[in-house]
This record gives C-alpha cells, sequence and structure tokens, in this order.
C-alpha cells in the first residue's frame, strides 16, 4: 500500500518547484482535492490560482494585500499550470483539456500532476513524483474506492475513545454508545467493522452507525462477557490482527499506535494510525510471517486446483 500524507504532497512540491515551467504565471487547481496542490504550490511560487471553473469563466480567486502587486488583469495571464494531486486513470484530467480546448488560443496551458501512475503518466506534460498502486492519501482516505476492502477500528477512529469515567461497562458506556459525536461520516462503505467493543453491545453499535449513515460489510466485536474479561484476555491488537488476516485486507485503520504496531507485526501488512496521522509497518519478523502465511495460502490454493483437476480427470 502506497501512502502520501499532506506533509508528503507539500515536501514533494518544495523540492520539486525546478520542474515547473518558467514563465508560468497562473495556478489552476482540479476540482476537488487539486484544489489543495494548486493551493500550497501557488504559495511555494507566490503566484495566485484559482480553480478550472474559474478559470474558463476568466476570473482568479481573490488573494490578501500581499498579493495585490502580483495580480493581473486575466487577459495578462499566458502560460498557465493545470495542477491535479495525483492521476490514476487520467479521466480527470482528459475531462479538462476537452473542457478548456479552443477556449483561450492566447494561452500555454500545461498539465500536471504531483502523483501520477506510471501507467498514465504520458497523459500528463509533467509530474512531480510517480505513485503506484494500490495507494491511498491522507486527505481521501475515508472517501475512497479502497475503504470497501479495508479494516477500520471504531473508537478514536470514527468517534473519540470512551474517558474513565464513561468506560464502567454499564449505563455510563451505554450512554456514550448511543450519543457519541462522529469524528467523521465515510463516504464509501467500509468493508469490516473492526473493534475491541464487547459483542454484548452490538445492537446499541448497530444502532449508532445506522443514525450516523456509516455503512459497512461486516461488524466483527470480541466476543467477551465483561469489560474485565478483555482486560485480562489483553489481545486487543492480536484480535485485530486475525480479523485482518482473516477477511484479507488492504488495511487496517486503527487510533492507538501501539495497537497499530501490532496489528502490523502480527499481520505483517501495513496499518493507518490516525493518531500520528502515518503508515505503520510490520518489523522484519512480521514482514516474514506475513509472506509466510501468502505462501502457506497460495500453496493450498494450488493444491486444491491439482486436486480439482485429478478428481475430473478421472
Amino acid at each position: 500500500m502506497n501512502y502520501r500524507s499532506i506533509e508528503d504532497l507539500n515536501n514533494c512540491i518544495a523540492t520539486n518547484i525546478s520542474k515547473v515551467p518558467l514563465g508560468t504565471d497562473l495556478i489552476v487547481g482540479v476540482p476537488r482535492s487539486g484544489l489543495l496542490a494548486a493551493n500550497l504550490l501557488a504559495l511555494h511560487i507566490n503566484l495566485p490560482f484559482t480553480d478550472v471553473e474559474g478559470f474558463s469563466e476568466g476570473r482568479i480567486l481573490q488573494s490578501g494585500s500581499r498579493m495585490k502587486s502580483y495580480v493581473k488583469p486575466f487577459e495578462a495571464y499566458k502560460k498557465i499550470l493545470v495542477i491535479e494531486d495525483s492521476v490514476w486513470s487520467g479521466n480527470s484530467i482528459k475531462a479538462v483539456k476537452e473542457k478548456l480546448s479552443g477556449l483561450y488560443p492566447d494561452k500555454e496551458i500545461v498539465y500536471a500532476a504531483i502523483f501520477a501512475a506510471p501507467e498514465t503518466a504520458d497523459k500528463l506534460d509533467f509530474y512531480f513524483d510517480l505513485c503506484p498502486g494500490p495507494r491511498i492519501f491522507e486527505w481521501n482516505m475515508m472517501h475512497h474506492d479502497l475503504l470497501e476492502n479495508c479494516c477500520v477500528d471504531i473508537d478514536g477512529v470514527l468517534c473519540k475513545d470512551p474517558t474513565e469515567e464513561e468506560n464502567d461497562d454499564g449505563p455510563n458506556y451505554e450512554h456514550f454508545l448511543c450519543n457519541v459525536e462522529p469524528y467523521s461520516r465515510p463516504s464509501r462503505k467500509i468493508g469490516v467493522i473492526v473493534t475491541n467493543r464487547l459483542e454484548r453491545y452490538r445492537a446499541l453499535t448497530e444502532a449508532w452507525l445506522a443514525k450516523n449513515n456509516i455503512q459497512y460489510d461486516k461488524l466483527v466485536m470480541l466476543d467477551l462477557p465483561t469489560k474485565e474479561a478483555r482486560q485480562k484476555a489483553n489481545n486487543y491488537g492480536g484480535f485485530k490482527a486475525s480479523v485482518y488476516l482473516k477477511y484479507d485486507s488492504l488495511l487496517f485503520i486503527e487510533s492507538s499506535l501501539w495497537q497499530a504496531q501490532q496489528i502490523a507485526d502480527i499481520s505483517g501488512k501495513p496499518v493507518y494510525c490516525v493518531d500520528v496521522r502515518r503508515m505503520i509497518y510490520p518489523n522484519m519478523v512480521g514482514k516474514t510471517r506475513g509472506l509466510a502465511r501468502l505462501v502457506s495460502k497460495k500453496a493450498i490454493e494450488i493444491t486444491r486446483g491439482i486436486f480439482a483437476n485429478l478428481q475430473t480427470a478421472t
């Protein structure tokens, strides 16, 4: 899984500014996330910027007082850089090219992206860096199609963690489960929600997810009788890692750093940690275990296929 944070985006822009064609005098961002890239780039090179719709209508975004001396009449902008945060299929940049084609014959328009997929890099005039798939970005993680193939924790990710007072395994906890405000409402269906909440709280958890329009395919909860039993088992990360492996998900999104590292080490797969906003990777032992599981799984599939062919032949 190739992950890029907002910090990575900014660093990539800052270290590749020399790729911006000399004489560029206006930055145009492709909505929505291309506007983030356009704004950062415009700030780095001290240029005005606008969005595609504004550019097609002959206007630029308003700037602060410091930029007023740099702003020109729209007709005076001659070398335009249209920028995307990333290009995957190339469809969005193709649509922008079609929209702007022939609109301003007197302007030179260059098309670029901060991150480009190797397969579609040739659809751009240039790019800042390559980023092959599978990939996911900090700024669109909860709204990406890949979310349907991810495991996601609840407490600390979809909502805040309960306080000690709220986490009494009784009426205070039930009130928390019913009324806690969500941190985010993903716009894509989650593949597997995995939580160390006890199975006995399934109905309240499902009601809260429905109330906040959080869609998911599976909800996996810890099948233990009490909070004390959960604490005694002390298998928070191990339980989540087992679910991660069972469903062969692409990514696990977790809040706790120590649990994220434990899940990564046990599964041999990456975990995104919300608390530190970075991807946590398995250590070498975890990687070896993960590879061994993958090889074992593949070997079983091949063996089953051979036996199936033999039975068909006989």
